[in-house]
């Protein structure tokens, strides 16, 4: 009986600790970011959203980036007191210049970037002039180099960049010719801005997303429907058949950014589903 009562409570003790560690886990996951503050370009929708909405859950401040009022305005205000807005276009440079001095507004330190902003514009190779091709060029790579070497003055040792790049750096894609050959300049900084702030202590790192449910299309001319039928075409496309929600792409980034991922730097992580690699 004596041994039947001892293996009783064993198995209550057992279960008590494994109880505790869930909670302990759970309480440190979700404080991840105390007294933590990051920077996320294009904020106001999507993946960057979804990203802010994360960091601060897990306890830390954000500062987000977007190019019109209105829109910061509305994502301010289902992110709450802990998030602040800068209205600030990432393809336009005299932006990025100005944007450490609007981020001193409100801190002096940044512990994460996620260089993210951006969209795409559908055209055939005959069809692409240059303003088009500036203004992804712009976009997608001078933003992304300007608004980490602006904020470089404001990060420390421990701190994170993680660049946002895309599948279509590995999947050729019918008229993307200009929004591939962008992101492939921003998997490139992943490598070289690692080599040159490894020294200072920030891990650089990139986060690759496949078909995420975001705005992506709204700027490359489509009408909805047409939108709605592309969509339709790529989901057989993906192994698993759906698209990815923004915050399986912030769960991503929070790890990346988190001290659990303190032996990762130079890297980019695919969060596609497996398409860059199963067609």
């Amino acid at each position: 009986m004596l041994l039947t009562h001892f293996s009783h409570d064993s198995d209550f003790f057992k279960a008590f600790v494994f109880q505790s560690l869930q909670e302990n886990f759970k309480l440190k996951t979700m404080q991840r970011f105390k007294n933590k503050t990051a920077l996320i370009t294009g904020g106001t929708n999507g993946m960057g959203l979804a990203t802010a909405q994360k960091f601060i859950e897990e306890g830390g401040a954000v500062i987000i980036t977007g190019r019109s009022e209105d829109t910061v305005n509305i994502a301010l205000e289902k992110l709450g007191e802990k998030a602040f807005g800068i209205v600030s276009d990432a393809g336009n440079i005299k932006d990025l210049l100005n944007l450490q001095q609007e981020v001193r507004k409100y801190t002096e330190q940044i512990d994460l970037v996620f260089a993210n902003a951006g969209y795409g514009r559908f055209a055939p190779v005959e069809f692409v002039d240059e303003n088009q091709f500036d203004e992804l060029f712009n976009l997608l790579v001078k933003g992304p180099f300007f608004t980490v070497q602006q904020l470089l003055p404001l990060m420390n040792s421990g701190s994170s960049v993680i660049f946002n790049t895309s599948v279509a750096t590995d999947i050729a894609m019918h008229n993307f010719s200009v929004y591939s050959a962008a992101k492939s300049a921003v998997q490139s900084f992943i490598k070289t801005f690692a080599v040159e702030l490894t020294e200072r202590g920030i891990r650089v790192n990139g986060v690759s997303p496949g078909h995420i449910k975001t705005n992506i299309f709204n700027n490359t001319g489509l009408t909805g429907e047409q939108i709605e039928s592309a969509i339709e075409d790529i989901i057989p496309t993906i192994p698993f058949k759906r698209q990815g929600e923004p915050s399986e792409i912030a769960n991503v980034v929070l790890f990346l950014a988190s001290e659990e991922a303190s032996y990762i730097h130079a890297a980019e992580v695919k969060v596609d589903a497996g398409i860059s690699v199963i067609r």
